[in-house]
């Protein structure tokens, strides 16, 4: 562990199912098993987003990733801010990029904490002791073993969920008289939330939906904790199988988010739709095997956290103290740096949640979400093509991160689909799109300004022959 490489990346040595269970690990957390079923439970069909998402991102990741890996993995890239920095050679950029990545992990390793809180709180136990020894447990696995420690456990959560999921997809419907009936009484029940909601899409939703598909596609593959699983990967053939292989998470995805409508079925009454899942286990099946299912979502969450704090470590030492420093780091250095972050992004995720109110995490989360969005020109595009001057990416980005933030702040951050008015109409639109192609339009224009005036261009230090194939 004497080097960032293999701290944080496993010596890029992991094979396809390791690569798979790590992936899986990364997307599927704790919180999406249980935010994905609330926002069914509250929401109705709006909640299924999350499954054409899924099914979008894995041709995308198909296209994009395995360049990236090929051109990280023949400069030692450990960060894809590594790679704009080769492939733009603009400091501020790069620090742009990272930064993001930054901002956007806290609340998500935060939302993995939320998610532990609501399972101890479902088994009755209080107090905030539980979650700092969970805190505890994620700090010292990580700060020894690096990214090897939550590989293996990812086996065994994704072991567990399948087995969680398979029961209770099959048990409770059996007791509730099957689905037929299940769809019938949600359909019922979600008449009278406020607001009303139904098990299909209703008027005026389709274009927030897709929207939401659409833009949460372009932000799952940018996710540090997601490059960070992609980069350790023993090639570029492993990332490729993977694409291929994880849309059977998406059938998962897909099972998962049925809990939803399971729970108002099963009457469940709560508050608190995040808490709708675990009441659903307490319910329906007996006192062991729901510990089981519960011991499955917690370990869901130590897993992703433990891999995002990796991932932000990597990023802060190579891509902004680094940059801020201008000095190579000895490697020994950048691992010892790396440990230590990673010890105080946990730190800073467990104060956030024991000392703010859980819906703080929720709502950052959402922005979190916006802001990866726009980091697609500079990553995605530049795989594809040096065209776009590294300045006007940068003030694209800024563009982007504005927009898109204030379209989710005059949302209260309560939600992300913001009615976007054009030509005399409303457009209910995921924020991360407007401001994705306010992104696009800025750098393209300013690009092409800036070729006139011959403005900087940065420097390519990437070798043109890892982008072919």
């Amino acid at each position: 562990m004497g080097s960032l490489e293999e701290w944080g990346l496993a010596g890029r040595s992991f094979g396809t199912w390791i690569t798979w269970f790590l992936i899986g690990g990364d997307l599927y957390t704790a919180y999406t098993v249980i935010a994905v079923p609330a926002a069914l439970y509250g929401a109705g069909a709006m909640g299924f987003f999350a499954v054409p998402y899924a099914v979008i991102a894995y041709p995308y990741m198909m296209l994009v990733l395995p360049r990236l890996w090929t051109v990280c993995h023949r400069h030692g890239y450990i960060t894809f801010a590594d790679f704009v920095s080769g492939r733009y050679g603009n400091r501020w950029l790069t620090i742009a990029i990272a930064l993001t990545g930054v901002l956007a992990l806290m609340p998500y390793i935060a939302l993995q904490l939320v998610g532990i809180r609501v399972v101890i709180g479902a088994m009755g136990i209080h107090g905030e002791w539980p979650l700092a020894a969970a805190f505890v447990i994620l700090a010292a696995y990580t700060y020894s073993s690096g990214l090897r420690a939550p590989a293996v456990i990812a086996i065994v959560k994704d072991v567990m969920l399948y087995i969680m999921v398979l029961a209770a997809l099959t048990y409770i419907p059996h007791k509730l008289g099957g689905y037929a009936r299940v769809f019938e009484l949600a359909n019922q029940l979600l008449a009278h939330h406020t607001p009303t909601a139904t098990i299909h899409l209703k008027q005026g939703q389709f274009l927030g939906y897709s929207t939401l598909a659409i833009g949460s596609a372009i932000a799952l593959m940018l996710y540090p904790h997601t490059a960070t699983a992609v980069l350790s990967a023993q090639s570029a053939n492993v990332v490729r199988r993977n694409a291929a292989m994880l849309p059977a998470y998406s059938f998962l995805l897909g099972l998962i988010a049925l809990l939803g409508y399971l729970a108002l079925a099963a009457g469940v009454v709560t508050k608190d739709p995040n808490q709708a899942v675990p009441l659903l286990f307490l319910k329906m099946f007996p006192e062991w095997f729901a510990g089981f299912c519960l011991a499955a979502v917690a370990i869901g969450a130590l897993v992703p956290a433990a891999i995002m704090s990796i991932a932000a470590s990597n990023l802060f030492t190579r891509n902004l103290y680094g940059a801020l420093i201008r000095r190579k780091m000895l490697p020994e250095e950048e691992s010892r740096m790396a440990k230590i972050v990673s010890l105080v992004v946990k730190f800073g995720a467990l104060i956030f949640v024991l000392k703010l109110p859980a819906p703080y995490a929720i709502e950052m989360q959402l922005l979190g979400g916006i802001w990866m969005g726009q980091l697609f020109p500079s990553v995605v595009l530049g795989v594809f093509t040096r065209w776009f001057n590294p300045w006007a990416l940068l003030i694209g980005w800024a563009a982007g991160m504005f927009s898109g933030t204030a379209m989710a702040v005059a949302l209260g951050l309560k939600s992300s689909v913001y009615p976007l008015h054009l030509f005399g109409s409303t457009h209910p639109m995921y924020a991360a799109v407007p401001a994705l192609i306010l992104n696009l339009a800025v750098s393209a224009m300013l690009t092409i300004l800036f070729r006139a005036m011959k403005f900087n261009a940065g420097t390519d230090v990437t070798d043109a022959t890892a982008y072919i194939g």
